[in-house]
């Protein structure tokens, strides 16, 4: 009863508790995120009262950048270590390496490590485009894979994108540079192993999530002479640029270093009749 009799004495601000906590829903493409926001109630010395909002940073692992934490403006550095990439991806590669007994089987297991991770890689670009419609053509989904896919994974563009003359349901998207297979040697009893399945698994998983069924596959293919010499001339005017601009430093872009490849990948993606059909469809 005592209790009772305090509790009743008190004043309805001091029930309050000084900071309370509300969230705000935003729709983006069909999820719905909480933000949530602190509100701080401060008491003035003639018994006022204002409020104060204060922004909570975003929790969500989307709203984040990619490489490390960056500044409170959003100005970090947002790449990865290219040493750390090639060493975990290589160490990816020997793991399944020593658990399959064929190449096919190597190739399909590092196709499978892809396919989630495209997955992921549509959602997060989905989320962080802020739009709310999807692509539902063909072109523009091999498009947004070989342009933003691209440029969001490795910094720039694939070099090309082009469709099959005798087949009319495969497409190429080609690489001149592929990351993945740049510090892997393959064995010569290895065959047409390809270390770039994984980026085919990738692309399928994209391709899958967005509704487009396909089979990809990764092969390396032979550079003609003249786009060696084109390679050649770009890598050497890269050099010179990083040489002036570290000048008066002593160290150097790794990624200027890179060797210059003699194989391209080529990203055959097949589509299956169910695609081609409802997108022939939309152009009755």
């Amino acid at each position: 009863r005592m209790f009772i009799a305090q509790i009743s004495t008190l004043s309805v601000h001091q029930l309050i508790s000084h900071q309370t906590s509300a969230s705000s829903h935003t729709l983006v493409k069909g999820h719905t995120t909480k933000r949530r926001q602190r509100t701080t109630i401060r008491r003035h010395e003639g018994g006022e009262e204002d409020t104060m909002n204060i922004n909570r940073p975003p929790q969500n692992i989307l709203d984040r950048p990619l490489g490390g934490r960056g500044s409170s403006r959003g100005t970090g550095d947002q790449t990865v270590s290219l040493s750390g990439f090639a060493y975990l991806y290589s160490e990816l590669v020997q793991y399944h390496q020593n658990h399959v007994d064929s190449i096919s089987e190597l190739e399909r297991r590092l196709e499978s490590s892809g396919y989630g991770v495209g997955l992921k890689i549509l959602e997060l670009l989905a989320y962080r485009s802020r739009e709310t419609r999807r692509e539902i053509r063909l072109m523009n989904i091999l498009q947004f894979v070989s342009t933003h896919v691209w440029k969001s994974l490795f910094g720039k563009p694939a070099d090309s994108l082009e469709r099959s003359i005798d087949h009319a349901d495969e497409f190429m998207i080609i690489d001149n540079e592929p990351l993945t297979s740049t510090f892997i040697s393959v064995p010569a009893d290895f065959g047409q192993l390809s270390a770039d399945a994984y980026m085919s698994g990738i692309i399928a998983g994209i391709l899958a999530g967005a509704g487009f069924q396909a089979r990809v596959t990764a092969h390396s293919v032979e550079q003609s002479e003249l786009q060696l010499q084109e390679q050649q001339r770009q890598h050497a005017l890269t050099y010179a640029l990083a040489s002036a601009a570290t000048s008066t430093s002593s160290t150097m872009d790794f990624a200027t270093l890179m060797p210059v490849r003699s194989e391209k990948a080529v990203f055959l993606v097949k589509f299956s009749p169910e695609v081609l059909s409802r997108d022939a469809s939309m152009d009755r």
